[in-house]
């Protein structure tokens, strides 16, 4: 099964990228979709579908197609009931759309679910049981595998990590909720902290701060209002992992994304917070890993997913 052809596509609010996968390899990829030059989900699907199409045409031992999408996605009735920053797209049946335009079984899921199935399945979690995988981008994106089972719960949203409050008298998230982590520790959060911590240090602010690999160069340069804010970040990210860890008992936190290529300007605050607040006994069992399948883990994870999805898996 691990040899078998598979088509994963992962949307971003930016661009839709689709390609044929053989386990954790990406075998071919095709053009990538500019999401905003696409007004309706009709657009964008067609426009998918010759993508779709094509590689199907190349591969033709592909045996299923998996997509992931950044939002509230019900797997088992094959809907998208709303999408993060994407407009337009409100209960659309997107697993049917998908099997008309190519012909082959499909597969949907929220795309950081896919990016935790991966990781689960083929990445820095393989063989574990129960793990809690992130990515620390634009937002913080989470899936959960409970169990050996991808959690999902009622309603799909079950592993929005990035949700979760570190403070009740936080700032106002995207849903109304206070102090939601992702507004905290995300890329653009991350850099507007940093700005302002250098307004009033202008001296010692490098001359590019547009990025946080801005930021985490200046750190490595032993600038203390870098090391500082990056221990910051590390100090937050705890407390929400924190958290996550009493209520889920993982065995293991995959961490990938942008921000975690900061290495260990990011986790060795991390291991140090984390010691000092979970039960011993438990944190010598518990593992702190950097994500394996990098920016691919969400095209990897759809399409592993639609194999796995096969009656007769």
């Amino acid at each position: 099964m691990m040899q078998e052809l598979s088509i994963g596509v992962d949307m971003g609010g930016t661009s839709l990228k689709a390609a044929v996968v053989r386990g954790a390899e990406i075998v071919q990829r095709s053009e990538p979709v500019n999401t905003r030059a696409c007004n309706t989900p009709q657009e964008l699907t067609e426009r998918l579908g010759e993508r779709l199409r094509a590689l199907r045409e190349q591969y033709p031992t592909v045996r299923a197609v998996g997509m992931g999408l950044p939002g509230f996605v019900d797997h088992a009735k094959g809907m998208v009931d709303s999408l993060t920053n994407v407009p337009g797209w409100y209960d659309v049946p997107i697993r049917q759309i998908l099997e008309q335009a190519c012909g082959l079984p499909a597969s949907v899921e929220n795309d950081a679910n896919c990016m935790a199935y991966a990781e689960w399945r083929l990445g820095a979690a393989q063989g574990m049981q129960d793990v809690v995988c992130l990515t620390l981008g634009t937002g913080v994106g989470a899936g959960v595998v409970a169990n050996g089972q991808l959690l999902r719960g009622h309603l799909g949203a079950a592993g929005e990590i990035g949700q979760v409050s570190i403070d009740y008298h936080g700032r106002i998230g995207h849903y109304g909720n206070r102090g939601a982590v992702e507004d905290y520790i995300g890329n653009n959060e991350l850099m507007r902290e940093a700005k302002m911590l250098y307004a009033t240090t202008p001296e010692s602010a490098p001359a590019v701060l547009e990025t946080p690999v801005h930021l985490e160069n200046a750190a490595k340069a032993g600038c203390a209002v870098a090391q500082a804010l990056w221990d910051d970040a590390a100090r937050k990210l705890a407390t929400c992992l924190l958290n996550c860890y009493y209520i889920l008992n993982p065995q293991a936190f995959v961490i990938g994304g942008g921000i975690s290529k900061a290495g260990e300007l990011l986790f060795a605050p991390l291991r140090r917070y984390l010691q000092t607040q979970i039960y011993p006994p438990h944190f010598a069992k518990l593992k702190i890993l950097s994500a394996k399948l990098s920016s691919d883990a969400g095209i990897i994870g759809a399409a592993r997913l639609a194999l796995d999805d096969l009656p007769h898996n």
